[in-house]
């Protein structure tokens, strides 16, 4: 068994490290990058406030190791800091952001060994490993697992936090403490993990009662059971403590920082009415968390641009994630996935774990699908990982075929993502054609993220060397730097764009206008990584 855990996690490593050793940055990771460097030379909270400093200092244990040269005069904002750091002060962004995305992989691996363990002790070894071997193989997971961002270790923490809950059941004295710090590293990392800290503190208070009537059971020498109120006021105190606990790790995220919490926004903070306002004032946290808050708000009042089965829209479906994640999810996944559920909800000795389980994922993706921003399954790689959990427990079925069933299944999820291999962020299944058809469905981070440029640049020396280059590339990396001299298309007649016409997918996706009129005008040649399509005019 250890053997195939090792095996298991190995080639998640394996594909993690070749993977964010080829991707160049992604839109959102020099923001944290360059984040996560200010923190350590600066010991400032300006930059970033839309997510609090957790998953920043974890990127900050990478940066610190590479120890990048970091310009402490830079005055420009988040977005620039990023790109200063990487380009502009004599770094090697290849280098740095390798050595940024390993604290992150290294996470991703540790949150696999929570998979394991959590569906080990519902359904034995085998189950385990079967759920581990479905987070391993999640190509969602792989892919952001890979990169210097806060989804991956937003979620893993939220799983962190539940399965502890559920062990609590058991010894609530241990484990109930460890599950609030652990839900505070949720919401120090990502504040959309909010919507699940109602959930999780019921889970808690759940669990005392629970461990509490155990405790009752097995003490026969009592004469009288304990009073259910009694009861009860220990429940609501492992709610409280779970609460106490988590408002502590936020804190103190914030006082690693800056120990005077020294707040200076270098972006204007959106002022915030209603029942929004009031949530925010009542939330125990420093003043750059609200304030933080403030801005998330602000970007769900921003009209935000989605496209889905190729249709552009403006604002958001309620329907995006779950549509995402149908085309973007191993087939075989799907299965286990709806199988686990059911068999979670149906076999007797698997009901209690039903709530833990099934209700933190459903809440999760609700709050999810209520946003603004149809950017991605990133919003809901929490899916992947609770829902391995679940599909362990398939095994759980005393039905002949079930073994057999599962582990092809199992097996069908492995062949799928290698497939993919190294291109997991583009990946979808083979019902929807592919990774080479994903950006025919789908856009931004579920395709093109910026990750390629590097290989374009490599794609043009190839083929293409010498030839006139006209971009539009969607991304936070500088064409130049890679050696791509380029202009942009949109800037002079169509007439005089001639040559090569290299877009972003994205943008091919949402194209209007002048740039709509070039494509539809041009024949594609080639693509890059899935993620760039290069045309000839």
């Amino acid at each position: 068994m250890p053997l195939l855990v090792v095996v298991l996690l190995g080639q998640m490593a394996v594909a993690m490290v070749t993977t964010a050793v080829r991707q160049t940055p992604t839109i959102d990771e020099p923001v944290y990058v360059g984040t996560a460097a200010d923190y350590l030379h600066e010991h400032r909270l300006r930059h970033n406030p839309e997510h609090p400093p957790l998953g920043k200092l974890v990127v900050a244990v990478g940066v610190g190791v590479a120890d990048p040269h970091v310009d402490g005069s830079f005055t420009g904002d988040q977005g620039r800091l990023g790109r200063h750091l990487l380009y502009e002060s004599g770094n090697d962004p290849w280098h740095l952001m390798l050595f940024a995305r390993l604290p992150v992989i290294v996470l991703t691996l540790l949150f696999g060994l929570i998979v394991f363990a959590f569906a080990r002790e519902l359904v034995g070894v085998v189950g385990g490993l079967i759920a581990l071997g479905l987070y391993a193989f999640s190509p969602d997971v792989i892919a952001h697992g890979s990169l210097a961002t806060l989804d991956v270790p937003a979620a893993g923490f939220v799983l962190t936090s539940t399965w502890l809950l559920w062990r609590a059941r058991r010894r609530p004295r241990l484990f109930v403490p460890a599950a609030g710090v652990a839900l505070g590293a949720a919401l120090a990392t990502k504040m959309s993990t909010l919507a699940v800290v109602p959930v999780l503190l019921g889970l808690a208070a759940l669990s005392v009662w629970r461990a509490r009537s155990a405790s009752e059971q097995a003490a026969s020498e009592r004469s009288a059971s304990e009073p259910i109120r009694r009861r009860l006021a220990w429940a609501l105190a492992g709610a409280g403590v779970v609460a106490v606990a988590a408002v502590a790790v936020v804190w103190a995220s914030y006082l690693v920082v800056d120990p005077r919490l020294r707040w200076s926004p270098q972006q204007p903070v959106p002022d915030v009415h209603g029942l929004r306002g009031l949530f925010v004032d009542l939330l125990p946290f420093p003043q750059a968390y609200r304030d933080g808050m403030r801005i998330q708000f602000g970007f769900e009042n921003y009209p935000w641009e989605g496209f889905l089965f190729g249709r552009l829209y403006t604002g958001s479906l309620w329907y995006y994630l779950p549509a995402a994640l149908l085309v973007k999810t191993p087939l075989g996944m799907l299965a286990l996935w709806a199988a686990g559920a059911v068999a979670v909800v149906a076999v007797r000795r698997l009901r209690p774990a039903a709530p833990y389980l099934l209700v933190p994922t459903a809440v999760l993706l609700a709050a999810a699908m209520t946003g603004s921003r149809d950017f991605g399954t990133r919003y809901a790689v929490f899916v992947p990982m609770f829902l391995a959990v679940a599909a362990g427990c398939v095994l759980a079925v005393r039905w002949r075929w079930a073994p057999v069933a599962v582990g092809a299944l199992a097996l069908f999820v492995a062949v799928s993502s290698v497939r993919t291999y190294p291109y997991y962020l583009p990946y979808s299944n083979e019902a929807f054609g592919g990774p080479e058809k994903t950006h025919l469905r789908l856009h931004d981070s579920n395709v093109d993220w910026g990750q390629d440029l590097g290989r374009l640049a490599d794609r043009l020396r190839e083929r293409y060397r010498g030839e006139r280059i006209w971009l539009v590339y969607k991304g936070s990396g500088v064409p130049s730097f890679y050696g791509i001299r380029a202009a942009d298309p949109r800037e002079v007649p169509a007439r005089d764009v001639r040559g090569l016409l290299v877009v972003s997918d994205s943008s091919v996706a949402k194209a209007t206008g002048r740039l709509a009129e070039l494509i539809d005008n041009s024949r594609s040649i080639d693509t890059v990584g899935h993620s760039i399509t290069i045309y000839r005019r």
